[in-house]
C-alpha cells in the first residue's frame, strides 16, 4: 500500500501505556456495574462513566499491533516461533498462578484424586483461567493469521484496504442484536471479529494527515463517551439488570471511540520531560507481563488489604486503586523477570 511510513512512532509507544492502563481502570470499575439497583444511583452511574470511557483498551491495543506488524514481511517460522513463544510461556506461567490461587482461596477443592485435578487443571487452561486472559486467545488467534493478513495488506490499493474495511463494518452492524433480522444469509465469517482492527490500524497509522483535525477526533470521542454512557444505562433501565451492548469491542459505538483515540495519540504528540519518557519506556517494557497480572493484584488488593472501589469517593478511588494496582503489577513483573529464567515467564 503506497502510504508513507510514519516517522515518529513515540506516539504507538504513549498510546500503548494509555491502553494498558485503561484495561486496569475498566477491571477496577466492573464490580460497580453489578450493583444497579443494589446500592446507590450515583455510584453505579460513576462505573458507568469509567467503563465507558475506558472501553476503547482492548480494541486499541490491537490496533497497535496492526499499525506494528502489518507492513512487515515475515518468513513463517521465525515469526511464529518469536511471537507464539513471546506470548504463550507467560500466558501458561500466569494461567497456572491464577489456578494456584484458586486452589488457594478454595475455590477449587483438591480431593486426593490426581487426575481429576490434572483435567480440571487442563480444562481451565482450555477455557482461561481468569476473565481478563480471553485476550490472549484471541490474540494467540491474530498472530496466526498476521503472516496471511501481512501479505495481503502490503500488497493491496488504499481502495482494496478500504473495501476490507467497509465490509467489515457492515458485517459487525448487521450483527448488533437490533439488526440481525436484517442479516441475509450470507456467508461473512471472512469479515467478522477483530481481524478488521488489525486492518484498521494499520490503515490509520500510515494514512497521510493532509490536515491536523484533532478538534473533530476530539468532538468524536466525547460525542461516542455520552453515548455509551447514556445508552447503557437506558438499556439497564429498560432490562432492568445488565445489558453490555453498547460496551461490546465489537460495536459501532466502541468501534469509534476506539479510532478517536487512536487518532488523537496520533496527531497529538506533546513534548515529554526526559524523566516521564523514561518511565514510559521501563513500564512499556513489561505491559504484557502488567496485563497477565493485574487482576490477581486487583484480586489481592480488595481481598487482602479492603483497597477497591469502596475505599472512599469511587470518583477518585477507582483512578487511585487502578494506579496503586498499575504499580504494583509493573513492580512484581519487573520483580519476576529477575529470577532465574524469569524473563521467559514474566512478560
Amino acid at each position: 500500500m503506497s502510504f508513507s511510513k510514519p516517522q515518529n512512532l513515540d506516539w504507538i509507544n504513549n498510546l500503548r501505556l494509555i491502553a494498558l492502563f485503561a484495561v486496569v481502570v475498566l477491571h477496577t470499575t466492573s464490580p460497580v456495574l453489578e450493583l444497579y439497583n443494589k446500592g446507590p444511583l450515583t455510584l453505579w452511574l460513576v462505573g458507568d462513566f469509567y467503563n465507558s470511557l475506558v472501553r476503547f483498551a482492548v480494541p486499541v491495543f490491537v490496533m497497535i499491533s496492526g499499525a506494528l506488524l502489518l507492513h512487515r514481511e515475515y518468513e513463517l517460522g521465525s515469526f511464529l516461533k518469536k511471537r507464539l513463544v513471546r506470548i504463550v510461556i507467560p500466558f501458561l506461567f500466569w494461567s497456572l498462578i491464577y489456578i494456584g490461587y484458586e486452589f488457594y482461596n478454595e475455590d477449587l477443592v483438591y480431593n486426593g484424586d490426581t487426575w481429576v485435578t490434572t483435567r480440571q487443571v487442563l480444562h481451565l487452561l482450555k477455557i482461561g483461567s481468569s476473565y481478563h486472559l480471553w485476550y490472549v486467545y484471541m490474540l494467540i488467534g491474530l498472530y496466526l493469521f498476521v503472516p496471511v493478513i501481512s501479505k495481503f495488506v502490503r500488497n493491496a490499493t488504499e481502495h482494496e484496504i478500504r473495501y476490507f474495511l467497509i465490509v467489515w463494518l457492515l458485517v459487525m452492524v448487521l450483527s448488533q442484536p437490533y439488526m440481525l433480522r436484517f442479516k441475509p444469509q450470507i456467508d461473512v465469517r471472512y469479515f467478522e471479529g477483530f481481524i478488521g482492527y488489525l486492518v484498521l490500524g494499520h490503515y490509520l497509522a500510515f494514512m497521510p494527515l493532509p490536515r491536523k483535525r484533532l478538534a473533530w477526533w476530539c468532538i468524536l470521542f466525547f460525542a461516542c463517551l455520552a453515548i455509551i454512557s447514556i445508552g447503557t444505562y437506558m438499556l439497564f433501565r429498560h432490562y432492568n439488570g445488565i445489558s453490555t451492548l453498547l460496551y461490546e469491542p465489537l460495536s459501532p459505538s466502541i468501534l469509534l471511540i476506539s479510532v478517536s483515540v487512536f487518532m488523537i495519540a496520533r496527531i497529538y504528540q506533546p513534548e515529554a520531560a526526559p524523566f516521564l519518557i523514561r518511565i514510559r519506556n521501563f513500564a512499556g517494557k513489561y505491559n504484557y507481563g502488567i496485563y497477565l497480572s493485574h487482576a490477581l493484584v486487583l484480586t489481592l488488593l480488595s481481598d487482602m488489604a479492603d483497597i477497591n472501589y469502596k475505599l472512599f469517593n469511587p470518583v477518585f478511588s477507582i483512578p487511585l486503586v487502578a494506579l496503586v494496582c498499575f504499580v504494583l503489577s509493573l513492580l512484581l513483573v519487573f520483580i519476576v523477570n529477575k529470577i532465574p529464567l524469569g524473563k521467559y515467564i514474566s512478560g
